[in-house]
């Protein structure tokens, strides 16, 4: 006897409506995803330690999205009509955040971090609306058990492809504003898309068409204006007006010139001013460089901008520089553009430096793990300040005693180290890290007045030994003088301190209490 099949048991194949929405589940999570890290990335340029932003920011986004979710059990009737509405309200809030929170930085910063976690909480309940309501609308014709898994199949698909896009394309090429605007133009699109497939429900529809219309309209107009938008937040934030920016996938890059000159800021924090920085880079590579007689070979960990490169070649021993950057950009931007090039005297350029985009703590392991790799006669370490636990690890003792196995035995490592006066416990954490892993340290301060009293110290096995010579055209450093930079007045002696480690990482939480007091 053979088998039939009736048509009843046969699977009904889908419809092309129900092809969109599940087409749509793709986009809207893409955007809901995108606009989730919008808000992080914003968070951490402006309030610092990308850790805690990113984990507040979920926390809150997930949350909101629960409730937009609870309260999906209230719409019950029109709902293709519920569902395109909170679609043009997340293109327009959802889009425009970005646009909003810059100009909120600029305008009124002390309302930023409100205005964050409520538009954050606005943009998470309408997006946890938007998924339940899809489902509702395809229950109609789609089986419970397919629902689900073709639903979650194209959220999770969506939210892979923006996780990826996001750091590797979208913010280094079109920044974050546009790319705000750009997603909220995708779900203007969707609620476009939706009055086109429901159009025989939609009760209204010319008033439906006219607020798609308004809405993709404001969003293009803002697409067109992004540029403008952003001069005009960044000129008020820095002051001075802005010259270049970029956004790589690791900071936010700005230069301005103003009455001073030049100033490099990353994620808003000032790097240096082109009227004081030579303060600065004289004192961090000269004690450590000179000290140590004749130099040759020198590492530089940080220090994109080559300004410290551009001291070391001021010794004629030295015959090899090796500058590890994380951020390829930093370095190509400081290469290849002839004003900023022409601060760090064109060093980059010099057939003795060869610049290495990596991180400099998988640098470190890689030097050990690489037979017959020869010892550097100074490091110089030149990171931003531990605002965050990804650069809190270039300041614990797994760091430094990789730092001192790539040093000779009569090498000197130096380590540009926050403000004693500022924040005088972080700047004597660092020093009891770095002698935790059996090095000798030897502290020294320099006035910068861009930065106030600023702190270094000088790590080694042998101790620090006072030169008799410097280079010559020094701006701010001569022999005379340089006793004076290790002379500690009481209000920045030495205190208690912990050692900074990566399972504690406490040099951040200490740094973050005692800038947030300045």
């Amino acid at each position: 006897m053979t088998a039939t099949t009736t048509p009843s048991s046969a699977p009904a194949a889908p419809r092309p409506i129900d092809i969109a929405l599940l087409a749509s589940v793709f986009v809207v999570a893409a955007c809901g995803l995108l606009y989730e890290l919008a808000a992080g990335a914003l968070a951490s340029y402006v309030l610092g330690d990308s850790v805690l932003q990113f984990s507040t920011i979920i926390g809150t986004y997930l949350f909101a999205m629960g409730v937009g979710s609870w309260l999906s059990r209230y719409f019950e009737r029109q709902l293709p009509a519920h569902f395109l509405r909170i679609e043009l309200l997340v293109a327009l809030v959802g889009g425009a955040m970005p646009a909003v929170l810059f100009l909120a930085n600029a305008y009124v910063p002390g309302a930023f971090r409100f205005l964050l976690y409520t538009l954050v909480l606005v943009v998470g309940t309408l997006v946890g609306l938007e998924i339940p309501l899809v489902m509702r609308i395809l229950k109609r014709n789609v089986a419970l058990k397919d629902l689900v898994s073709q639903v979650l199949t194209f959220d999770y698909l969506g939210a892979l492809a923006v996780s990826l896009a996001f750091p590797l394309l979208l913010v280094p090429h079109l920044g974050l504003i546009r790319t705000g605007l750009v997603f909220g133009l995708m779900n203007g699109a969707v609620a476009l898309w939706a009055v086109w497939l429901f159009r025989h429900e939609l009760r209204r529809l010319r008033a439906h068409v006219l607020a798609c219309v308004l809405v993709l309209g404001a969003l293009v107009a803002g697409l067109a204006g992004a540029e403008h938008i952003t001069t005009v937040a960044e000129d008020k934030f820095y002051q001075d007006r802005v010259v270049f920016t970029a956004a790589s996938p690791y900071q936010r890059i700005v230069v301005t010139r103003g009455r001073l000159g030049h100033r490099l800021f990353l994620n808003g924090n000032l790097q240096f001013a082109e009227s004081d920085e030579y303060r600065y880079h004289e004192a961090l590579v000269h004690p450590a460089m000179a000290a140590h007689g004749a130099p040759k070979r020198v590492a530089v960990l940080g220090g994109g901008d080559g300004m410290a490169v551009r001291e070391i070649l001021k010794y004629p021993s030295v015959t090899s520089v090796t500058l590890v950057e994380l951020d390829p950009a930093m370095t190509r931007l400081f290469t290849e553009n002839p004003t900023l090039a022409q601060l760090n005297s064109h060093a980059l350029s010099d057939p003795r430096v060869k610049v290495v985009n990596t991180d400099a703590f998988g640098w470190l392991q890689a030097q050990q793990e690489q037979a017959g790799a020869e010892p550097y006669d100074v490091i110089v370490v030149d990171f931003p300040d531990p605002t965050n636990f990804s650069i809190g690890k270039l300041y614990t003792n797994s760091f430094y005693a990789l730092l001192d196995r790539s040093l000779s035995a009569s090498g000197y490592a130096v380590v540009q180290t926050t403000s004693p006066l500022v924040a005088r416990q972080s700047f004597w954490t660092v020093a009891q890290t770095i002698e935790s892993v059996g090095l000798q340290t030897a502290p020294y301060h320099a006035h910068v007045p861009s930065f106030g009293e600023w702190g270094y110290i000088i790590a080694s096995r042998r101790p620090w030994r006072l030169p008799d010579r410097l280079p010559e055209g020094l701006r701010f450093l001569d022999v005379g003088s340089l006793p004076l930079l290790f002379d500690f007045p009481r209000d920045m002696a030495r205190v208690p301190a912990e050692v900074n480690r990566l399972s504690n990482q406490a040099l951040v939480h200490t740094y973050e209490r005692e800038w947030g007091r300045h």
